[in-house]
Parts: structure tokens; C-alpha cells; sequence
């Protein structure tokens, strides 16, 4: 027995009073076994031995009190993954509506939350730049119009100044169509909106003094939007951009949403050990609402998975730990890894167990104080 423990044992009495009090509560709290059913090993006077490099056992004597164990299984997965999520604008389909000059907003003509459509009006903003670019852009037309008799050098000279005083009023965000209908050089100018949506932020003030680069307003589109998801990690290996889904939310209870994976996150939150899924999603009639709740079912391929009651793992710190019948009369202290299941009382177990596996069920507590109780502060 020399060099087998790492601390020295407790004396015998101290350790046959706390084992007689582990095998009187173990005998109120279940209900005894049936002629034939009785469990394969006992837990009584207990001791640990090496079993091997690194590996420490706890050895259970012969006619000690019952234990219960309970098999690792081997179980198919199910052809869906649930999990929730939360709908967000598809940032694809948002637009910032920013000032480029420095100005003063005349004229709101929206608000939040209004729907807008793409080339609608919706604020005018006084600026003397968008007056200095139209008569730069009106000058350089007529300059056209004086050189165009005056040869091909003088011809192309004037189309040129034409097109830069042009650019410089796309620049300033005037559309084409407004450009053609420049006929006298004006500090006011009509902004439209980018594209069809909701004003989702409303920063333009009446008389408000805007610089260069503001935001004034955020319009964003609900035809499609996104609904992020998280899953476990392992269950990465199962989804795929691409892969169709469902969604349903707490204010449309009876109607289903459908789209597809459209991004898989590269980075996984390592407190939760979950990654995000970003889903595409149909959205008729605009029903899905930004930061609204939806519950989410992903067709996945099926597979086999372990799992295992969740009575015989013990929490420790932040690990779990499960006893393993090693065979004459000894368990092992195995650290497990565990994932989600949707059966109750059980648990999926992601590595440390391997199917067949016979673990301490009801008893495992009282069988983790005996570890202790012989490594100490050490295990």
C-alpha cells in the first residue's frame, strides 16, 4: 500500500461511522430491490488503488451495502433541432440617410416608423454648396453650349467641365432625374429615400443645424428578415447554410414562418459554449417584428448520441464527474462532457463515457463524499 494514496487515509473508526451513516440513508431513501434484481456492487468499507498510470480507483468490499447503477445507451438523434432566436433587419436591407453638405433642415416630411417608398420625398435641407455645385453645373451647360461651334479640342473641353460639375452634384446626392431639372441654381434640396422600409431611427429635426456626414434618418425593409439563433457546440456538425427551417412566435402561435440558414458564426461564446446561427426568413405581411421572440425547428440529418440519467453526474466547480463501475468490486472517476437533450432526467454526454458504460445512479453523492473523504483536498 506504500505510494498508493495521495494523502493519508482516516483513521478506520472515523471512516466505518461515515460509511455506516452514507449506507443508513442509502437504505431509507430507496425502496429494496426485488429477489433477482438486486444491483451488481455494494458500497461499504471503501479504499483507493492505482488502476493503472494517473488512474486511482475506489475499491468497494464484499457484503458492503447496495448500490444502483445505470447503463450508458447509445439513442438515435431526432430529425429536428430546437432552439430560440430573436428577429432582427436583415442589415443588407438597411440604409442610413446621412447629410453630405452642411445645412439646415427646412422641412421633415416623415417620421418614425413610417413606411416610405424608394424616390420618396422626405426632408428638404438648405445648404449654399448645393447652390455653388447647380450653378457650377449650369455654367459649364451653357460654356457647352458657347464652344460647341468652336471645334472638336473646344467641343470636347466643354463636354468634359459638364460631366465634372455633374459628378459633383451626384456626390452631393442629388439624383439624375433631379439634375435634368435644374434650371436655376437653389440653396434648398429635396432629399429622397434610398429605398422602400420603415423609418426605424428619426434624427431630422425641423430647423435643426445638420455638418457633412449625419445621420438623419435609418430605413430598413421587413420583406425578409433575419432571426438569430444559438446552438450548442455540438451541435455545429449537424447544420449547414442552407438547410431549411421553421419559426413560430408567441404573437402568431398558429403560423409558421419558413426560410434558411443563411450564416453560420465563426466564433463561439466560450462562457455558454454556444454559436450564433443567422436565418433567412420569409416574411409576409411584414408580421415578424424586430426583437420579437421566435422559436425555431431546423431539419438536421439524424445520428446516434449517449446519454445518460442526469442523478449520476456530480457538479464540481465548473465539471461534471461520473462513477464507472471498473470491474471487482472498484469505481472510477471519470470528468464527462455533457450536452442538450430533450428527454427529462436525462443528459447527452459529449465525451468521457463510451456506450455500455455502468455509472453510479442514486448514490453517486454519497459515493463522491467517500472519494473525498480518501483524497482529500487533492482530487
Amino acid at each position: 500500500m506504500n505510494g498508493s494514496f495521495r494523502r493519508p487515509m482516516r483513521s478506520a473508526s472515523s471512516l466505518a461511522t461515515t460509511l455506516l451513516l452514507v449506507a443508513l440513508t442509502a437504505a431509507c431513501d430507496s425502496a429494496p430491490a426485488a429477489k433477482g434484481d438486486a444491483p451488481d456492487a455494494a458500497v461499504g468499507a471503501s479504499a483507493l488503488m492505482h488502476q493503472g498510470p494517473g488512474m486511482e480507483t475506489l475499491r468497494l468490499p464484499h457484503g458492503s451495502p447496495a448500490i444502483s447503477f445505470a447503463v450508458v445507451q447509445r439513442v438515435a438523434l431526432p430529425g429536428e433541432l430546437e432552439t430560440t432566436g430573436q428577429v432582427v433587419f436583415d442589415d443588407r436591407r438597411v440604409a442610413s440617410i446621412i447629410s453630405r453638405v452642411t445645412g439646415r433642415i427646412e422641412q421633415v416630411r416623415v417620421s418614425q416608423w413610417d413606411y416610405v417608398r424608394r424616390g420618396q420625398s422626405i426632408l428638404t435641407l438648405y445648404s449654399p454648396d448645393f447652390m455653388t455645385a447647380e450653378a457650377e453645373y449650369l455654367q459649364a451647360k451653357a460654356a457647352q453650349s458657347a464652344l460647341a461651334s468652336g471645334g472638336a479640342d473646344n467641343a470636347q473641353f466643354a463636354r468634359s467641365m459638364v460631366e465634372a460639375a455633374r459628378r459633383k452634384l451626384e456626390l452631393l446626392g442629388i439624383a439624375p432625374d433631379q439634375i435634368d431639372a435644374i434650371k436655376t441654381a437653389a440653396p434648398s434640396f429635396v432629399m429622397r429615400a434610398p429605398i422602400s422600409g420603415n423609418v426605424i431611427q428619426n434624427q431630422a429635426l425641423r430647423g435643426a443645424a445638420v455638418n457633412a456626414g449625419d445621420v438623419l434618418y435609418s430605413v430598413g425593409t421587413l420583406d425578409d428578415v433575419w432571426i438569430t439563433a444559438d446552438i450548442y457546440e455540438d451541435d455545429l456538425a449537424r447544420v449547414q447554410v442552407g438547410q431549411s427551417l421553421e419559426a413560430v412566435t408567441t404573437a402568431y402561435p398558429n403560423e409558421v414562418f419558413h426560410g434558411l440558414i443563411d450564416r453560420i458564426s465563426p466564433n463561439i461564446d466560450t462562457n455558454t459554449h454556444t454559436l450564433q446561427l443567422r436565418c433567412a426568413v420569409q416574411n409576409p405581411g411584414f408580421k415578424l417584428k424586430p426583437q420579437m421572440l421566435a422559436r425555431v425547428r431546423i431539419t438536421v440529418p439524424t445520428g446516434q448520441v449517449l446519454i445518460v440519467p442526469r442523478e449520476a453526474l456530480v457538479f464540481e466547480t465548473d465539471e461534471y464527474f461520473a462513477y464507472v463501475d471498473a470491474g471487482h468490486d472498484r469505481l472510477e472517476r471519470r470528468k464527462i462532457a455533457i450536452g442538450t437533450w430533450s428527454r427529462e432526467g436525462y443528459v447527452r454526454v459529449v465525451s468521457g463515457l463510451i456506450s455500455g458504460d455502468r455509472v453510479v445512479a442514486h448514490e453517486a453523492l454519497q459515493v463522491d463524499q467517500l472519494w473525498h473523504e480518501a483524497y482529500g483536498d487533492n482530487s
